[in-house]
């Protein structure tokens, strides 16, 4: 019995898929990745320049994003593959390289890395939410414009990296890091990471914010 032919293999399909706001989402998560690199160079070497070029990649994936949503708006195409990557782009440039360069910069302590979890987490539940309501609270405007946050935007962590880059300016990381530390239980806290509670909390709070 001759073989059935198998049917030609479309090569490349889901970047077919892709659109152009896409393609800016990439850039917003190749940003992110590079921010971790760089905060992970600083842990190796100690020269405060990387401190810096995380927070301007960082920077750099905030650009991104905004530009993916215009570009979208623009071209009057959106899709839910854009808005799922983009939400992956956005946990990893603005929850885990900020937590990380936190991290780098001294807070190390077991309640620090419990505290800058936390803030992953709510990241993460802050888009997945996000995703869920989008169509709700959309309330049928054009191209599904969501007109409104609850809770903050996580890309709002990018004040957190800003102060961490005016402390490696100032030379206040690591040992000399703002507030010190305190000892409970056995296990250190650094207070500075507090801030990142807050903005975890923040993030999934129902505080309505409209959106531009």
């Amino acid at each position: 019995m001759a073989a059935t032919p198998t049917p030609p293999r479309k090569h490349f399909s889901m970047i077919r898929q892709f659109q152009l706001a896409d393609w800016f989402t990439l850039g917003n998560a190749v940003c992110g990745v590079g921010a971790l690199f760089a905060a992970m160079s600083y842990l190796e070497t100690g020269d405060t320049r990387h401190v810096h070029f995380a927070a301007a990649l960082v920077l750099a994936a905030l650009v991104f994003d905004v530009l993916d949503g215009r570009v979208a708006r623009w071209r009057r195409k959106s899709s839910d593959l854009g808005r799922e990557l983009d939400s992956l782009a956005d946990v990893i440039s603005f929850g885990v390289a900020p937590a990380v360069l936190a991290y780098a910069c001294g807070m190390q302590g077991l309640y620090d890395r419990i505290v800058l979890a936390y803030f992953v987490a709510c990241g993460v539940s802050r888009l997945a939410r996000y995703n869920v309501t989008a169509e709700a609270l959309s309330g049928g405007s054009p191209l599904g414009k969501v007109t409104h946050f609850e809770g903050t935007p996580i890309p709002t962590s990018i004040v957190l990296v800003g102060l961490l880059s005016l402390a490696a300016w100032l030379g206040a990381v690591r040992e000399n890091l703002w507030l010190g530390s305190v000892t409970l239980g056995g296990f250190t806290l650094h207070p500075l990471v507090l801030l990142f509670a807050l903005s975890g909390s923040l993030m999934i709070s129902r505080i309505r914010i409209p959106k531009p």
